[in-house]
Parts: C-alpha cells; sequence; structure tokens
C-alpha cells in the first residue's frame, strides 16, 4: 500500500503524455493503473485508444495536454518529432504554465535537451532530460531506468511517479547529462547486440541446440540483459519490436555526432551503426533491434528463420 501522501499526490498530480507507442503506451498504462488523472495525445489516435478506454483524457494536440497538465511528459521518435511538439507553436511549452513541469523520456541529442531546459527555465517551468532503459519489457513491468539530467529537486517532485514505472531512477548532472548518460548506455549496447547475434549464428552453423547454448552461455560471463530477453526471440525468430531498427540507428547516429564534436573514435559503434542500416535497408526498420541477427546471417548467405507478425501486429510509434 503507498503512504497516504503518495495516494494524495496520485490522485492530485495532473499528468499529460505525448507519444504512446511501445514504451509511451506500457509506460502510461501503469500510471492509469496507479490512479494518476492522465491526458495524452499521438500522432494517430487509435494507438491511444486503448488508454482512453481505461480513462485517459484525450487532447487534441501538445499544446492542449500541457494546458490540462501539472507535468508533460514526451515519449517520442526523433529528435525532430521533440522539437515539434515541445518547442513548435502548438508545442507543450507554448501552454505549460509557471510552476510545472516537463519531461522529456525521448532518447534524443544532449543540446536539444539543453535547448529545452533553458527555453523552459525562462518561463519558470522545471524540465528533464529523462531517457529510459529496459525496453518494452521493463516498460510494462515498471523495471526501467530512469537517466536524469536537470535539476535534482524536480526529480523529488515527481517522487510520487517514479516509483510506478521504474526501478530506479539516476540523477546523471545537469540539463543534457540524461541524454549523455543514455548514450553511453547505447554505444555499450551496441556491441552486446553484435556480439550475441554472432554467437547464436555461430552455434546454429555448428549444429547446436541454441536454446541448450543459451542456457549454458547466459548465466556465466557472457550474460547480458541483450542474451537473456533478445535472443530467445532471435531463437524463435521473433522481429516484433521492443525497439525499433530505425531508432538506434538514430541513437547511433547521435553517438558518433557527439563522438566526432569530442574527438573520440568509436569504431565499435561506427560499424555497428552500418550493420543496423544494412538490417534496415533489407525491410527491418520498424523490427526490433534483434533483426540484426538476419543482416550478420544474411553476410554468410544463411537464411535465418522468421516467424511473421500476426495480421494487424503495429511496429509502434509516437
Amino acid at each position: 500500500m503507498p503512504a497516504p501522501d503518495a495516494r494524495a499526490a496520485r490522485q492530485t498530480l495532473r499528468l499529460g503524455w505525448i507519444g504512446t507507442g511501445i514504451m509511451g503506451g506500457a509506460i502510461c498504462g501503469r500510471l492509469l493503473d496507479a490512479g494518476f488523472p492522465l491526458t495524452v495525445t499521438s500522432r494517430s489516435r487509435g494507438r491511444a485508444e486503448p488508454l482512453l478506454e481505461r480513462g485517459a483524457a484525450w487532447a487534441d494536440s501538445p499544446a492542449a495536454v500541457a494546458a490540462a497538465s501539472d507535468c508533460v511528459f514526451t515519449c517520442v521518435g526523433f529528435p525532430s518529432d521533440v522539437r515539434e511538439v515541445v518547442l513548435g507553436s502548438h508545442g507543450a511549452l507554448a501552454r505549460l504554465r509557471p510552476g510545472t513541469m516537463f519531461v522529456d523520456m525521448t532518447t534524443s541529442e544532449p543540446s536539444l535537451a539543453r535547448t529545452i531546459a533553458a527555453e523552459a527555465a525562462a518561463k519558470g517551468i522545471a524540465a528533464l532530460d529523462a531517457p529510459v532503459s529496459g525496453g518494452d519489457i521493463g516498460a510494462r513491468e515498471g523495471r526501467l531506468t530512469v537517466m536524469a539530467g536537470g535539476d535534482a529537486g524536480t526529480i523529488d517532485r515527481l517522487a510520487a511517479v517514479w516509483p510506478v514505472i521504474s526501478a530506479r531512477v539516476v540523477h546523471c548532472g545537469p540539463p543534457g547529462a540524461g541524454q549523455h548518460t543514455k548514450m553511453a548506455n547505447q554505444v555499450a549496447i551496441a556491441s552486446t547486440m553484435i556480439g550475441t547475434c554472432e554467437a547464436l549464428l555461430y552455434a546454429q552453423r555448428a549444429g547446436l541446440d541454441l536454446a541448450r547454448v543459451l542456457e549454458a552461455i547466459t548465466p556465466g560471463a557472457a550474460g547480458s540483459w541483450s542474451l537473456q530477453n533478445l535472443a530467445p526471440r532471435i531463437v524463435a525468430g521473433d522481429l516484433a519490436p521492443g525497439f525499433l531498427v530505425e531508432h538506434f540507428i538514430k541513437d547511433l547516429g547521435i553517438v558518433l555526432a557527439e563522438s566526432r564534436r569530442m574527438g573520440l573514435v568509436l569504431p565499435g559503434v561506427a560499424l555497428a551503426e552500418q550493420l543496423y542500416r544494412s538490417a534496415a535497408a533489407l525491410g527491418h526498420g520498424r523490427s526490433g533491434t534483434q533483426a540484426l541477427a538476419v543482416a550478420l546471417a544474411g553476410l554468410s548467405a544463411v537464411d535465418w528463420p522468421v516467424v511473421p507478425p500476426p495480421p494487424g501486429a503495429s511496429a509502434g510509434g509516437a
């Protein structure tokens, strides 16, 4: 049972949400279940219908969401989407009031996070860049890690929200630090995904039982989140997205741009970005990141089995 003050906060803190795709939709569902008043908008109202049926209110624009909210969250696809829904003429900052809060959970550009924080501060609005890690599973189960950049006091003001959607919230530093931390996360994942896919490709060509291989190697030194959560999907030929290939390509592009600015050479990221581009070229831009296995198999002329998605399945989106 939450403490009385937590229950009261969940009933009185009006939340707004922009972007109800794979991650946003799952997080919004948890917020509704916890009793938060929630107003949502997305590129397609159809994407939000399951949330509306569960009690969320619909708004026709990001600005309308902001007008109805004490704190607005965004979880969209690309930096260009963030600029539009936050800084545009009908964006959230146009209608948020002094004393309210804004939290961007999109994985985006650190420089854009700093711009938003500055414009928000000029209007008396507290802003956080707070990208997350944990994938679709973490979003559904409330086990995300939140990497927050901005004022620590703003994180504290949302103390009733974080336990509903996340296992941990880490204050990473000033505006932009959350996005930089998420970029470090993506750097670590990039090469891990190559290793995960190549391990399965090797085991398959060696004639091994892939399920037994995973049973043997996942608990040991090779273990990783990708091996535990995505490798079974690869074995099953399930490319349904928990995180889109096209979004990971976007993230790796941000990493490469930032690394050039900082004078860093990151050959592992450059290789991963090219391999993921090859997966997209094969038609898997809207598949999950585990579709990298298909692209790597193709380099060895191996036809990796893929199970078609069920009719009507969607890859999500803002």
